[in-house]
């Protein structure tokens, strides 16, 4: 019992870790110092894409799931598992990533913009006081 709720926690885990790593630039909006995390956990995830390393939570979930008596997640981890063909078609994958890719894009970009005109919004004060 343990190892089937151990599984399922980092299961969601998993999902609010992918979740940050499309949001957490636009997070970082309101609060700056999550920019870092946010580009670390982006930059994790580019290196999981090429299969160089396991993602230490998808041999966590597999390790519980084998435990448990669950049937291992799929070969290509918990994304071919949970979101290829089950979110979207498994041939329109290059267009998801590359749509990831945008959506931190546009939220690092603004992020970047955001904390320019707070810049020069706080010189502006301080020169005129």
């Amino acid at each position: 019992m343990i190892y089937h709720v151990l599984w399922q926690t980092v299961m969601v885990v998993h999902f609010v870790v992918l979740a940050y790593i499309a949001l957490g630039g636009y997070l970082a909006w309101k609060w700056p110092r999550l920019i870092w995390p946010s580009v670390g956990f982006a930059v994790w995830g580019a290196i999981q894409l090429t299969g160089v390393v396991e993602c230490p939570l998808t041999a966590l979930e597999n390790w519980a799931r084998e435990r448990s008596g669950a049937h291992l997640l799929e070969p290509g981890g918990f994304i071919d598992t949970y979101l290829t063909g089950v979110v979207y078609p498994p041939r329109y994958l290059a267009e998801v990533r590359l749509g990831m890719v945008v959506v931190i894009a546009v939220s690092w970009i603004g992020f970047a913009v955001i904390r320019h005109r707070r810049h020069v919004a706080g010189k502006s004060q301080t020169s005129t006081a």
